[in-house]
């Protein structure tokens, strides 16, 4: 009779492993003898593709990138779904915070990569990242509004250096002063820009107008001097310079005049460079040395609500007794997260974390559609060298080798799981 149940268990999992053994158990052998051989696959290389693991550039920067991976990634991740998993506990909205937070997770890597290869283009008109990172920063430190500007014929500016202008000569107390310019698209002057005027001469006073000097047509407008349809350099700066020093300073309004006290008498007319910055346009999120933290943040976008949904299945298990115990003791709320919610959470804080550890250490996808081709080299990771090896650059020998490593990387991180699941089980 024991003979007989060993046989039909025998059979029942004759399927199951047939196929374990086609699909894991013959690849992991086959990479692991590939990787002894050269790039033909003819000749035995020994261990010169392992070696290559430590000496190749290429390789190194994708084994140091997944280190930056596996160290903040899964902690980061696990650190917001446990922020997410306790708060979510507090309000009303909960459930429907908690569905918002896990929906990526609906989504596929690929899917994922394609939308924040679009969120961090450098372009704030169409990168969201750059938009509110350049609302931001334009909310403390304005951009000019005359980037283009410049001085043109026959006028009485000119460069000084630096990307600032000059006037020719020194002004003088009650003689108005003309300082146009060109170069500003219509569309892209100051809201509050309106025609300008020609400034009025004050006693003891510098005045002045500066204006985008340019009128539609051919020869139409006169050159120098205000025309109606032209408007003033609305915010434009203007200093006063005397020897090197500014003495006098002011800022042009709407219709691009300006007053000047008599301190300015006999100096020199300068528009500083800022007033003809380029415009901010945010970080580069995909260059060299932003785009590993970039994708790590998409990924951490994806998993955070996986972190959460288990934390939140933990802490439902936990005894609230403990909780309002400690309350009672005069324990305020970070207390009791610190030293009760945690501690009880930690058996399922540390399956969050070895599960996403090991699911860094095969990322690969969003790594190959967001980093774009000038920084895929300072983006790479393992499972991308493996690729690019075995298929870009047909050395499959390496790429075995790769394959083997990160197998290898794996375990480690698989025995401390099984460990610690023997554990639970005893208890």
């Amino acid at each position: 009779m024991t003979g007989t149940r060993k046989t039909v268990a025998a059979l029942f999992l004759l399927p199951a492993l047939v196929l374990l053994g086609a699909l894991v158990v013959y690849p992991i052998g086959y990479s692991v003898v590939r990787s002894f051989y050269d790039q033909s696959g003819d000749g035995f290389a020994g261990v010169d593709n392992y070696r290559a693991l430590f000496t190749d550039d290429g390789i190194r920067t994708a084994l140091k990138n997944n280190v930056i991976w596996v160290v903040f990634a899964p902690t980061v991740a696990t650190a917001l779904g446990l922020v997410f998993a306790v708060l979510t506990e507090r309000v009303r909205w909960g459930t429907a915070f908690k569905l918002v937070v896990f929906m990526p997770m609906a989504i596929s890597m690929l899917a994922a990569g394609i939308i924040f290869r679009l969120v961090y283009d450098q372009d704030p008109d169409k990168g969201v990242a750059n938009a509110v990172w350049v609302g931001v920063h334009d909310t403390f430190a304005q951009s000019s509004a005359f980037p283009k500007a410049h001085p043109g014929r026959e006028s009485p500016l000119r460069p000084e250096g630096g990307g600032a202008f000059i006037t020719k000569e020194p002004v003088r107390a009650g003689e108005p002063v003309s300082l146009p310019l060109v170069g500003v698209a219509p569309d892209l002057m100051p809201d509050s820009a309106k025609t300008a005027v020609g400034a009025r001469p004050e006693p003891g006073r510098v005045t002045g107008t500066t204006w985008q000097d340019f009128t539609r047509g051919k020869g139409v407008g006169t050159l120098g001097a205000p025309d109606p349809s032209e408007l003033g350099y609305a915010g434009m700066r203007i200093e006063a310079v005397r020897d090197g020093k500014v003495v006098a300073s002011a800022t042009a309004a709407g219709d691009g005049t300006f007053t000047l006290p008599e301190a300015a008498d006999g100096a020199r007319l300068r528009l500083p460079a800022s007033n003809f910055q380029e415009p901010y346009n945010g970080l580069d999120w995909l260059g060299p040395s932003l785009v590993t933290p970039a994708i790590i943040g998409s990924y951490i976008w994806m998993w955070a609500g996986f972190a959460m949904v288990l934390i939140a299945a933990g802490l439902a298990s936990v005894p609230r007794e403990l909780m309002e115990a400690a309350r009672v003791d005069g324990a305020n709320e970070w207390q009791v997260f610190r030293r009760i919610t945690v501690p009880l959470l930690a058996p399922v804080l540390a399956v969050v974390v070895v599960t996403l550890m090991i699911n860094v250490l095969k990322v690969f996808d969003l790594v190959f559609i967001i980093a774009p081709g000038s920084s895929q080299d300072d983006a790479n990771v393992l499972a991308l060298e493996l690729y690019r090896k075995g298929f870009s650059e047909d050395q499959p020998g390496i790429a075995s080798a790769i394959a083997v490593f990160l197998l290898l990387l794996v375990f480690p991180v698989m025995w401390f799981n099984i460990r610690r699941l023997r554990r639970e089980v005893r208890r």
